[in-house]
């Protein structure tokens, strides 16, 4: 017996191409740091020079230009935009080796750091590691790099649950912990409390006094809008949902709630409406009110009478709608809507489920590709989705909305418009050209009187017309209208935390849960969020079976899509193999798309 050992190859390999890589390594860095202290700010200026000393000093590497984030959080990929650059560029080849000072700097998730170093493994790109000396290339196994980041996720945990046990013993003594701009109020930083601005605070007695005169929400937002007056965000428009904020807010009458919302971890940052699990904090007399306690509480006992509360304190939403859900979310395998199921977590727990109609009125083999879904997985799903669009909004919405501008000018009444009054325009030339021609005597009037009869018939024609998409303009702007609301409610809002009823009522118009994807393979754990082109809480449209069905395809134009992303979220999916034998696979996300509704 004889064994040849065939020797590995000298340098590195293009796996794609089995070809060996000439040349010096290509070498990035990322650098981040975790707060906006100016000392912090100053090592995040410090990291970029030192790495681009480092890398330009060897004369085996060759510096591409590195990647960093300043002052955002470690455990949130999606607000981490350079280092999701870097991932994205990595697996297209732009580079060969990542340079970054420690396991805890990359991510502080043990998911996502062996995630990412996986992914980038594949394509035969190096981590490398400062602090541990690991290099992801080198090493025999993932233990050690399981083992490191392991202690730097617990080491985000441990100080996340410091701070919460700081935040909660301000609470208990009674201090202001957090402060999002409230429109009347301001904080002093040096004494610690909120003072008036007294010419918002005038807006905000306008808001109260037009509410106990009768004025619904809207009728107060069309009033503030016409008179000038600015939102707390600086807009021109208000909108109904940011006086109902304004009405509701107790900071108003002097008092603070704190301990609304709480944070499930900190690695995801999710947080939900309080509803008992954690402490809340009710500080009467906190700072100098804008409304007398006594007209605050009077408003509230309209609002509630208005609007129609359940005993649970839950507003009962749209009328014919028992959910939120309802009548709008639907199957993208057989175009039936879903249906809420409530399943028993344990003993005393239910937890709501959406699924196919179909397959639960009659079996599962009538549309066998669907599956059920959590209803916070949903609601997960859009709070994400609308993150994304307020953080990013100046380079994603505003890139997206310039797509569905130039998509839609073609079926656009005032396109047509432009496009028929140039027909007429480019007929009347002709007109004007066969009259200097018979003049000229180039042609006889005989077939100049022809001619420009035909040509007037098709003038006439285009006149009638031009009358029809004149009257089109001015009643259907919807597109127009739809996009510029669009932009104002993403700019009006703050960044969502929790699932928020009221605006999702006003961006969606309907959920498709499940699809194809854009090679038509199937795809149960998918969601599509389809935004209304009106974008208000009444619009709703008619939808039918077969337009699910026939349209659930993720389109190759991505002129429709604002956002094509994918949550974590572990799934069972049961597989059917050609011998019929079934098989449980384990997926641990969901592809997520926010699309516009052109049609």
């Amino acid at each position: 017996m004889n064994v040849e050992i065939i020797r590995k190859v000298d340098g590195r390999l293009n796996r794609k191409t089995g070809v060996v890589i000439a040349g010096r390594l290509r070498v990035t860095a990322y650098a981040r740091v975790s707060s906006g202290d100016e000392e912090q700010l100053n090592s995040y200026n410090s990291q970029k020079l030192y790495y681009k000393d480092k890398i330009t000093s060897n004369q085996e590497w060759e510096y591409i230009e590195m990647y960093a984030d300043e002052a955002i959080s470690g455990t949130l990929d999606y607000k981490r935009i350079s280092f999701m650059k870097m991932i994205e560029d990595g697996l297209n080849h732009k580079f060969d080796v990542i340079l970054t000072k420690s396991i805890s700097r990359f991510a502080r998730n043990t998911l996502d750091t062996l995630k990412y170093v996986r992914m980038l493994k594949e394509k035969n790109i190096a981590v490398i590691f400062e602090e541990e000396n690991i290099n992801t290339l080198e090493m025999a196994g993932e233990l050690l790099l399981t083992i490191l980041s392991s202690i730097a996720q617990q080491e985000s945990e441990t100080i996340s649950s410091h701070v919460k046990l700081g935040l909660k013993m301000k609470k208990e003594r009674g201090e202001l912990v957090g402060f999002n701009n409230c429109l009347g109020y301001k904080y002093n930083s040096k004494n610690k409390s909120l003072e008036i601005v007294e010419e918002e605070a005038e807006i905000v007695r306008i808001i109260f006094n037009k509410y106990l005169d009768g004025y619904g929400s809207e009728s107060i937002a069309k009033m503030l809008t016409n008179m000038g007056y600015r939102t707390p965000r600086g807009n021109k428009k208000w909108f109904e949902s940011t006086i109902r904020k304004v009405l509701r807010n107790e900071k108003y009458k002097g008092d603070v709630l704190q301990g609304k919302t709480f944070t499930v971890d900190p690695i995801t940052h999710k947080r939900l409406i309080n509803l008992g699990e954690e402490d809340k904090y009710y500080i009467t007399g906190h700072h100098k009110p804008i409304i007398e306690p006594e007209t605050f509480d009077l408003v509230q006992n309209i609002i509630e009478n208005r609007c129609g509360v359940r005993a649970t304190g839950r507003r009962l939403g749209n009328v014919g709608r028992k959910y939120t859900m309802s009548n709008r979310t639907y199957c993208g395998f057989c175009g039936e809507v879903l249906t809420r199921r409530s399943i028993y977590v344990g003993k005393n727990t239910k937890m709501p489920h959406w699924l196919c109609l179909k397959a639960a009125k009659y079996g599962r083999l009538n549309c066998i590709d669907s599956k059920q879904i959590k209803e916070e997985i949903i609601q997960d799903a859009f709070v994400d989705s609308y993150k994304l669009l307020c953080d990013n909004k100046s380079f994603i919405v505003n890139d997206f909305l310039n797509n569905i501008k130039e998509s839609t000018k073609e079926i656009s009444p005032k396109y047509k418009l432009e496009k028929i009054k140039n027909q007429k325009y480019s007929l009347k030339s002709k007109k004007d050209k066969l009259l200097e021609l018979m003049i000229e005597g180039t042609i006889p009037k005989e077939e100049y009187t022809e001619k420009v009869k035909i040509i007037n018939k098709k003038i006439e024609k285009l006149e009638k017309q031009i009358i029809q998409f004149e009257l089109l303009v001015e009643d259907d702007r919807s597109i127009e209208n739809g996009i510029e609301k669009f932009e104002e409610l993403i700019n009006n809002n703050d960044t969502m935390e929790v699932f928020d009823e009221e605006i999702f009522d006003a961006l969606i118009d309907y959920v498709v849960i499940g699809g194809y994807d854009e090679n038509s393979n199937k795809d149960n754990a998918l969601i599509r969020f389809v935004l209304k082109r009106q974008f208000d809480l009444t619009e709703k449209k008619d939808i039918h079976p077969e337009d699910i069905v026939s349209n659930n395809r993720i389109l190759n134009s991505k002129e429709n899509v604002i956002l094509d992303f994918s949550m974590k979220y572990t799934t069972r999916t049961f597989d059917k193999d050609e011998n019929g034998k079934i098989s449980m696979n384990l997926r641990n996300n969901l592809r997520i798309l926010v699309e516009y509704s052109i049609i």
